[in-house]
Formats: C-alpha cells, structure tokens, sequence
C-alpha cells in the first residue's frame, strides 16, 4: 500500500489456526449441556492432560507453561440409549476436501478400538459451513482403501448425515446420530 509522502507499507495477514473449530465445540458443548438437562444423553469434553512446567508472575498476570503428559485420544465421550460413546470435532478451511492430517494416527487407533469394543466413535466435521456428523466406520474404511491424502468433501456429503444449525440445541447432533446408527 502507498500512503502519502511515498511511503510504503506491507499489509502482512497473520493467519493461526490455533482456534479453528472453536465455535464448533463450543456448539457441541451447549448441546452436551442439554442433553445432559433434559436426560437425554450424558456427554462431556474430556480435559486435555497437562502437566504444569513453570509459573511466572508479571504484575498483574500469572504466565504458566506446560506440556502435554500424553497423547490424547478423542475430546468427546459419553453414554447414549446405552451406548458407548467417543467422538472429536474437526473443522477444514478447505472447500473441496478434509485433510486427513488433521487426524493423528493415535487416533484412528483408538478410533478402531472403540468400534472393535462395539462402541460409537465418529467426527463431526465443519466444511463448507456445513456440519456433518461421519461415522468412525466410514473413515476408517475410506482410510484402508483409498491411497488419498484428504477425504472428497463429496464423499463426506455421501456417507455423513448433515447436522443443521437448529434452536435449542444449536447443534442437535444426535439426530444425526439416530439417522446413522439408532
């Protein structure tokens, strides 16, 4: 950009990541609460396991540092019509496709574990400004059969089951959740 005088300045756009899919969980969260009220399902967020390394205090702020004590599995897990429940939250920036390095491979393990133990474990995916509740069973089986990077956001229209943006809950995902299993 040229301001007056000559003078020049970049316009550089920091980009993070760090809180995509926030509004996502935070969908999700509001609907466990309700779900939790009315009965219906009990389903919470798992705390990410932390261990606290250093402690500063600066004025008026505390700045702590710490690092993960282990890999995590799946941020979701719960009970429903008596069924084991583990699920995660994935969101993609990406309009044709979801990128499977958004998942760790510690996690499609455990995905493959809570399915071979007859449990539920899924993603709800954000892409598109859609939402999508995907079958742990239908990621693994595009993960074994296909050499792709990035699961076609077709193919996730295809085998998922849209999960719209409704009152009370926002994010009714068990309805999708019905639909797909129940």
């Amino acid at each position: 950009m040229i301001y007056p005088n000559n003078l020049k300045k970049e316009y550089v756009k920091n980009v993070s990541y760090a809180k995509r899919g926030m509004d996502l969980e935070a969908f999700i969260n509001e609907a466990n609460k309700y779900y939790d009220v009315n009965n219906i399902a009990l389903i919470y967020k798992k705390p990410t396991p932390v261990t606290i390394t250093k402690v500063t205090y600066e004025q008026n702020n505390v700045l702590t540092k710490g690092k993960l004590k282990c890999k995590s599995s799946l941020d979701y897990v719960g009970v429903y019509k008596g069924k084991y429940l583990d699920f995660d939250a994935k969101s993609t920036t990406n309009k044709t496709s979801f990128p499977l390095g958004n998942i760790c491979d510690h996690q499609i393990n455990h995905i493959k574990k809570v399915l071979k133990n007859s449990g539920i474990s899924f993603l709800i995916i954000e892409i598109n400004h859609e939402i999508y509740l995907f079958k742990g069973e239908d990621l693994i089986n595009f993960i074994e059969n296909n050499n792709r990077k990035s699961i076609p956001y077709e193919y996730i229209k295809s085998y998922g089951s849209e999960v719209k943006l409704k009152y009370n809950p926002t994010l009714n995902y068990l309805k999708a959740l019905d639909k797909l299993y129940f």
